[in-house]
């Protein structure tokens, strides 16, 4: 058995800034690791985001869009059958595994498909009927839910539901809690995989996504927390269009003393998941797995978490799209633990993956290989890109690029747009818009015109004009702080 066996951990709403002293797992896996300090999601959402991370392709190419909550949009949420995935193009050669959630959606519905040699374990419906055999209550509920406008099609308007920043705790035990299902399934993975075959073990965990309502000890183990400067704060010149959006409908209000008890709940949250990583590695080395693996930690998108005074992700702020992203390479091999500061995409695994194990890349992927970053060289491509297409529907849309250390946000809503220009080299957390000043036009020009072209050639639903940035400009800087 030559090839090496691949492990991805995916944590869910995890933000890139999230670990410190109550991570001791995932801190040594990243300290054994490649990491990849400016990596980005290509969708803050769950669906749209997993669709592009499997297949190497931005969402406007899978088809991929939001999460589809309505029945008139089914189709926006599953990837098209012609997109190749990183399952069916492993699953012959290694054995493979999926464990947890089940947000990776396919218009073949991969998962229960008979032609798929993966075995899957998905998180529901089996969590649910656990829990039902066992006569145990599901974490959340309606105390952890709250109402919002949802709009469809850019001009209907429907009632939606999302959790809210509440938290509580989950007074069983942590094999009744969603991660403790995962970690079982993980671990009965590992045990009975194929042993003729090396693994491919997807374990896509739920942590740390709301709700926030989770068991001793992880509940009551932070005691006290350390804000970033832009929680319950809101940056100068920042998108209006957010308050239209859930992260500003949610976010909005609270104060920044508000936000510290939820930081604590979801520091002790990410606490939790660091557990469960623990474990699974503990496994790995116990099978005698880990030396001869390449393990792949990382998140589907980050959290607001009162950044900008926002809750959840869903916009173009660093919190809600940068990921943390380490790559933990078998013993043998020759690559470096240091940290790379190129701007990476989770478009680009697949591609990583098929150039590491000497597999044909699928056509069409929008992603590049980042073993030459790996390997000290550098990457023949300057700029990456993040779209958001609303959240159980087509409604509320942001597209970003992100070229050196500048990013350019392009938010819509109904007939508006407005524009943001961020430099993360000087202003990392994101308080000062620079679109307004003159001597930024030409570089806004650049970027709209960069945004522009990658748009048409994925062929997206929005547009930009060639005077967006002169009209955006004569409409709202009367308006500008």
């Amino acid at each position: 058995m030559n090839d090496p066996n691949v492990v991805i951990i995916m944590a869910d709403q995890l933000r890139y800034d999230a670990l410190g002293d109550h991570t001791p797992n995932i801190n040594k896996l990243r300290d054994e690791s490649a990491t990849f300090e400016n990596a980005y999601c290509a969708s803050p959402l769950c669906v749209p985001g997993r669709g592009a991370f499997f297949t190497g392709k931005y969402p406007n190419l899978t088809g991929s869009l939001h999460n589809a909550k309505v029945e008139a949009e089914r189709d926006k949420g599953v990837v098209g059958v012609e997109h190749g995935n990183l399952y069916d193009l492993m699953d012959n050669n290694w054995d493979s595994w999926h464990t947890g959630k089940m947000d990776f959606r396919t218009e073949q519905k991969i998962h229960t498909n008979s032609a798929s040699k993966t075995h899957w374990l998905p998180l529901e419906p089996r969590y649910k009927d656990f829990l039902k055999k066992h006569n145990k209550k599901r974490p959340g509920g309606e105390d952890f839910r709250g109402v919002l406008p949802n709009l469809m099609h850019g001009d209907t308007t429907y009632t939606s539901f999302a959790s809210t920043p509440k938290t509580g705790l989950y007074d069983e035990d942590m094999k009744y809690f969603y991660d403790g299902f995962i970690l079982n399934d993980t671990l009965h993975a590992i045990s009975n995989r194929d042993k003729n075959k090396p693994l491919l073990l997807n374990a896509m965990f739920f942590a740390p996504h709301p709700p926030l309502h989770i068991p001793d000890p992880w509940y009551s183990r932070i005691k006290d927390v350390e804000l970033p400067e832009n929680v319950g704060r809101w940056g100068r010149n920042q998108s209006p269009l957010q308050l239209y959006n859930l992260p500003g409908i949610m976010g909005a209000n609270k104060s920044r003393e508000d936000w510290r008890e939820v930081w604590r709940v979801y520091q002790g949250f990410v606490s939790l998941l660091d557990d469960c990583v623990g474990q699974v590695i503990d496994k790995l080395k116990e099978e005698g797995l880990y030396d001869n693996s390449l393990i792949i930690f990382t998140s589907d998108h980050g959290e607001m978490l009162g950044s900008h005074r926002l809750w959840q992700k869903m916009c173009m702020y660093e919190e809600s799209i940068k990921t943390p992203l380490f790559m933990k390479f078998p013993k043998k091999e020759d690559i470096e633990t240091r940290a790379i500061t190129e701007n990476v995409s989770s478009v680009d695994i697949v591609p990583t993956l098929c150039d590491y194990v000497n597999l044909q890349e699928p056509d069409g992927c929008s992603g590049v290989s980042l073993m030459p970053l790996l390997k000290g060289e550098v990457l023949e491509r300057d700029h990456i890109f993040v779209q958001f297409d609303g959240n159980g529907s087509t409604s509320n849309m942001s597209r970003s690029i992100l070229k050196d250390k500048y990013k350019l946000i392009v938010d819509f809503f109904k007939d508006e747009l407005f524009i943001e220009l961020y430099h993360l080299g000087d202003d990392p957390q994101e308080m000062e818009n620079l679109v307004f000043e003159a001597e930024n036009a030409q570089l806004v020009q650049n970027l709209i015109h960069d945004l522009k072209k990658h748009m048409e050639d994925t062929g997206d639903a929005l547009a930009l004009s060639e005077d967006t940035y002169e009209t955006f400009i004569s409409k709202y800087q009367t308006f500008a702080d």
